[in-house]
Formats: structure tokens, C-alpha cells, sequence
């Protein structure tokens, strides 16, 4: 993988400048770079990760497992194509093993979550099951440690 884009996934918040004086590349070219990343869909966007619970916020995720009967012609891609279209879902990931489909999705409320899924998931055509599993509490999050408190030292050890 290119450098550039190496460390744009560590930290999307790097400037051309700063990627550019961390690689030893001209500033103009690591702009012209990620330019041509963007125009080619390679970077598709930048996320910020916040830590919603110093925030106060509430929000309820829920992983789905979602078994699937594919379309002729189509496969999977079209269901799971209709099924990451809907606002609640937040990544959508086809899958090897005892279902087709790993869907995350977020809403205000568990009734929001539970609202979603059978009226607008379950019912969709070529569903055949769903099992819904929530999530409680955050520990790591696309590689960062979500947990602030605990003492980063060393794992205790016991005989």
C-alpha cells in the first residue's frame, strides 16, 4: 500500500504538508496524490472517531446477521445493495459461514433498532432470518482503544 495512504488510515487528520515532511516528498505531489486518490475512489471519505460516551450520547448499535436467498443473476450484491441503502445502516459486509450478510446499524432507541428490523429489514424479499445481537459498551474501535481510565502499564500477571 502506498505510504500516503498508509498513514492517512492512522490519522485522516494529516495535512499534505505533514505527510509530506513524514515521507520526505515534495508537498505538491502528496497533494496531487491524494487528489488522484479521491478522483479515483480510492479514498471514498474521512471519519472522525468520537467517543460518544464522554459525550453523553445514546445511541444503540446492533450487529445483524442476516441470511439471504441470492438472485439469479445477482447474487448477493443486489440484497445487500437494497439493504446498506437504508439510513440505520451503517456497514454492510458479506460474509462466508452460517449466514450471508453482517449488517451494524445505529438508531436513537433499542425500539428504533428493534423498528428497523422487522419492518424494513425482515420483510425485505430474498430475507429468509435475522438475529440481532446488540452492542453494550465499546472497547476498541478501528484500532483505537476506547477505554481512558485504565492503567496502560502492563497486564497483571499471576502465578
Amino acid at each position: 500500500m502506498d505510504p500516503i495512504l498508509k498513514l492517512l488510515r492512522e490519522d485522516a487528520s494529516l495535512s499534505a504538508g505533514e505527510l509530506a515532511r513524514r515521507l520526505d516528498k515534495p508537498e505538491e505531489e502528496v497533494a496531487q496524490a491524494i487528489k488522484d486518490y479521491v478522483s479515483r475512489h480510492v479514498i471514498l471519505g474521512y471519519r472522525t472517531l468520537v467517543n460518544e460516551d464522554l459525550l453523553g450520547e445514546s445511541r444503540v448499535r446492533a450487529v445483524i446477521e442476516v441470511r439471504t436467498t441470492p438472485e439469479r443473476d445477482g447474487g448477493f450484491n443486489r440484497i445487500a445493495a437494497r439493504i446498506a441503502k437504508h439510513q440505520e445502516v451503517r456497514t454492510c459486509y458479506l460474509m462466508s459461514g452460517a449466514y450471508d450478510l453482517l449488517v451494524i446499524v445505529e438508531g436513537s432507541s433499542l425500539h428504533e433498532v428493534a423498528t428497523f428490523v422487522a419492518e424494513k429489514l425482515a420483510t425485505l424479499r430474498g430475507v429468509v432470518s435475522t438475529s440481532t445481537h446488540f452492542m453494550l459498551r465499546p472497547y476498541k474501535e478501528h484500532g483505537v482503544l476506547m477505554l481512558q481510565d485504565e492503567d496502560p502499564e502492563r497486564l497483571e500477571v499471576s502465578p
